[in-house]
């Protein structure tokens, strides 16, 4: 099949994955649905991506009230095996970011911001460091925001991130993480309506970042919060509309792609909570049509008891393309995601062709600490189509009378979240991916292991008056 994910590849966790072969799981569809069904955890989607301490700010009157600086600082130790899907090629490295901005605010209507980094991947040899693990001094945001509160339009290099960003987000956890190129639009507060028409930037970790010829992606994302209690519903169409493609048969032409869908979140009685998000797919992809779909749901319960315990069931699934049809594709395309442990933490899997159920519990024993445990199991949607990377390439491809078995694997995860003195997160896992049949049966039977440990400052450097308002008090302390 013709890809038609034409993104670049992301960070290489992907290993291979020996070991014992991993039975079907498929006994635990029908209660995840019935679950799904009575109710569809939590509005925090997953533990990820991992919000940060509070910035640390500090002020002073040589810093003009139009002038602010921001910079973040964070280091990543990770240890992975079967790097390159190599048994045995076993690394430590060290990624590190280094972010600087300046805002500049003229007037209260309008704002001018840019913001450079600096990224590299210590320790780790070249032919094995992805290109979003690197860039050496770029620009990585660069915009003008005109509008008051209610109403604003940007233009320029920025960010776009919407609901649990399975579709768009930037892909913090990968060290370059993502921004655009183009125009995007907010229109209102708690209800509100955002359109952009945008091009995704692709790294070039020894030359300036640039993004494909023309604005390629476009979309309409709305969140209504105050039409039913205690729900917010967001309805949205996002477009992709890509030159310069081959069809499966290899004719030349563009691929003119329509994703429409809706993401639901409510708080139930008793402190039960759910999110559930379905996506269906349209259009063209030179001479084939698409005819593609996704969807997912959690469902957890929080008790208001020391610590906070959580309990989360979930349960996802993306088409496959079971190619009965030669000018039809019905592989699921993610877009451009936040992906990072959707699908557990090595990162191996992403949203096409996929099935998971999956358990999470969460507990908070101190206030600033969160600890995280997660059960996933995985199988492929279809036996005829390939498993997928976080990125949207091919992992494994199927032999041609298709795969033998479902069963990519389990993965069982064990994190946690820090705060120290306010300003400082740290955040430490542990991830071990068991293939399943699939896996073994193809190849690619190792067993993965991820750990990590990193931290992360945010630092933002505003005028003395600013700060005291920030802060609600000012005493003269010259801070």
């Amino acid at each position: 099949m013709a890809m038609r994910h034409s993104k670049p590849i992301h960070e290489l966790r992907n290993s291979s994955a020996t070991a014992r072969p991993v039975r079907s799981h498929r006994m635990y569809i029908l209660p995840m649905f019935v679950s799904l069904f009575l109710s569809v955890i939590s509005y925090a989607e997953s533990s990820y991506p991992q919000p940060h301490a509070q910035t640390a700010t500090y002020g002073g009157p040589a810093i003009p009230t139009w002038l602010s600086l921001d910079l973040l600082v964070r280091g990543r130790t990770e240890r992975q095996t079967a790097i390159g899907l190599t048994f045995g090629n076993d690394h430590v490295y060290e990624l590190s970011r280094v972010t600087g901005g300046i805002q500049i605010k003229p007037t209260s209507w309008a704002v001018g911001y840019a913001q450079f980094m600096d990224l590299h991947a210590l320790g780790l040899p070249l032919k094995y460091t992805a290109s979003n693990m690197r860039d050496s001094f770029d620009l990585r945001q660069g915009f003008l925001r005109v509008g008051a509160e209610k109403t604003s339009i940007k233009a320029g290099r920025q960010e776009l991130t919407f609901g649990g960003e399975r579709l768009v987000g930037i892909s913090d956890w990968s060290n370059t993480s993502r921004t655009f190129d183009g125009i995007s639009g907010r229109f209102g507060i708690t209800n509100r309506l955002d359109i952009f028409s945008a091009s995704v930037v692709k790294v070039a970790p020894t030359s300036f970042d640039n993004h494909s010829r023309g604005l390629n992606f476009h979309g309409i994302y709305a969140t209504i919060a105050t039409l039913l209690p205690k729900t917010t519903l967001e309805p949205y169409l996002l477009v992709k509309a890509l030159p310069g493609i081959k069809s499966q048969q290899g004719t030349p032409g563009n691929e003119a792609e329509f994703t429409l869908g809706m993401r639901v979140l409510e708080r139930l009685p008793l402190g039960f909570e759910y999110v559930a998000e379905g996506a269906l797919q349209r259009g063209t992809y030179s001479s084939n049509s698409i005819h593609a779909g996704a969807g997912y749901g959690k469902l957890g319960y929080g008790a208001q008891i020391r610590g906070n315990p959580r309990i989360q069931l979930e349960y996802d699934y993306a088409t496959g393309n079971p190619h009965r049809n030669l000018n039809r594709i019905s592989t699921f395309d993610q877009l451009y995601p936040s992906s990072h442990n959707v699908f557990g933490l090595t990162d191996l899997l992403g949203w096409q062709n996929i099935q998971q159920q999956r358990l999470n519990f969460d507990i908070s024993p101190r206030k600033k600490l969160t600890v995280s445990l997660q059960q996933e199991f995985l199988q492929v949607a279809n036996l005829h189509d390939s498993v997928y990377t976080g990125s949207g390439g091919v992992f494994v491809k199927p032999p041609t009378v298709g795969f033998a078995s479902d069963s990519i694997g389990r993965e069982f995860d064990a994190s946690a979240r820090y705060v120290f003195r306010d300003h400082y997160t740290f955040n430490a896992g542990i991830a071990h991916f068991s293939p399943g049949t699939l896996m073994v049966d193809n190849s690619h039977g190792s067993p993965i292991t991820l750990g990590y440990l990193s931290i992360t400052y945010h630092l933002s450097i505003i005028h003395q008056t600013e700060r005291c308002g920030l802060h609600h008090a000012c005493r003269h302390t010259g801070n």
